[in-house]
């Protein structure tokens, strides 16, 4: 069943798309949050500009929606170069890829976005353009069949996944450095809401800015679809001021609740509580029972529940904590079913 998240870390739409770009920041110095991560994305760009050379292949995984695309779009910035976006779905035949790559310029960046879906025969034909910077195209067929070496100038691949366990270990070795983003502190979330308001025009408070950023599920892209959810509200019931309890309200009203969850959340971890008596349960089981893709609900809504400690993964499946129980002002689930699983 496909329904639209506003909690999810994924686009919505390519409207959506442009706004977020608008929102991004361009040098590092402007990025807000995941200190450690840039730090050494600062420590790695001014050595690859002191020796002149191109950075490193790079790899950044995490959740959807944390600044994987920004960072890869900084890089290119700090290091002066061009940027050619693209992603693994898209790059279906050699050919494909083939034109990228012999049109990229010394040092530019070639960012692939969802690497893990590349196919197997782009993959292989990738690895010598990574290792040796050539390719090698094979021309006509059967008995006149040729290969020609075509060289290509040095460039750094940015590689973005949500899921770096699908990578094959041969694509994954490849890569010089492998960055993880984590989700993002309420603090520096609020601070991500006070700068995007700013370059929206939109008149919010701090305390209206730490509402949203509780509300935002760690991620910047929640966080800025929220703000303007919260702006349209303002826009119709107050006058265009956003202060705590509007923002509150703007968000009780899209079904977001205090700790970030939307009707899907709440609908699992009833599910797990009630049906399932706080479980485990298999997520094959859990899928079944709300109607809804496996996938979805490993890439989309686990995630965040696993981070907030209100589901727990074990051998025997999926299991509800105390907490969520206490969250949605149920029952807790009784420790005696759920003891030695893990």
């Amino acid at each position: 069943m496909t329904r639209e998240r506003i909690v999810t870390g994924a686009q919505l739409s390519p409207e959506e798309d442009l706004t977020q770009y608008s929102l991004r920041p361009r040098t590092l110095s402007e990025y807000v949050g995941q200190n450690e991560l840039r730090g050494k994305l600062e420590v790695l760009l001014e050595a690859a500009k002191g020796r002149r050379e191109p950075v490193e292949h790079v790899l950044l995984y995490g959740p959807p929606g944390l600044g994987k695309t920004t960072l890869a779009y900084i890089i290119a910035n700090e290091m002066g170069s061009r940027i050619v976006a693209t992603s693994g779905p898209s790059l279906q035949r050699a050919g494909d890829l083939m034109g990228i790559l012999t049109n990229l310029g010394e040092g530019d960046i070639l960012f692939i976005d969802e690497i893990h879906r590349l196919a197997s025969v782009i993959e292989e034909f990738i690895y010598p353009a990574m290792e040796d910077f050539k390719v090698d195209f094979v021309v006509d067929k059967g008995a006149f069949a040729k290969v020609i070496n075509v060289p290509l100038k040095r460039f750094t691949l940015v590689g973005a996944t949500t899921r770096a366990g699908m990578l094959s270990a041969p694509l994954r070795d490849r890569f010089g450095l492998y960055y993880h983003i984590d989700f993002y502190p309420p603090e520096e979330l609020e601070e991500i809401v006070i700068r995007s308001a700013k370059l929206l025009e939109i008149d919010v408070d701090r305390e209206a800015a730490g509402v949203i950023a509780l509300r935002s599920r760690g991620t910047p892209r929640v966080a800025n679809r929220l703000l303007r959810r919260v702006r349209d509200y303002a826009a119709v019931k107050a006058d265009g001021a956003i202060n705590a309890e509007i923002a509150g309200e703007a968000l009780d009203a899209e079904g977001v609740d205090s700790a970030g969850l939307d009707n899907l959340d709440r609908k699992l971890l009833r599910v797990i509580l009630d049906y399932y008596k706080g479980g485990p349960v298999g997520i094959e089981a859990l899928g079944a029972t709300l109607s809804e893709e496996v996938d979805t609900l490993v890439d989309m809504v686990e995630p965040f529940l696993l981070k907030i400690g209100f589901v727990q993964r074990t051998r025997r499946g999926r299991v509800a904590s105390a907490m969520a129980a206490e969250h949605l002002g149920l029952k807790p689930p009784s420790t005696g079913t759920q003891e030695n699983l893990f």
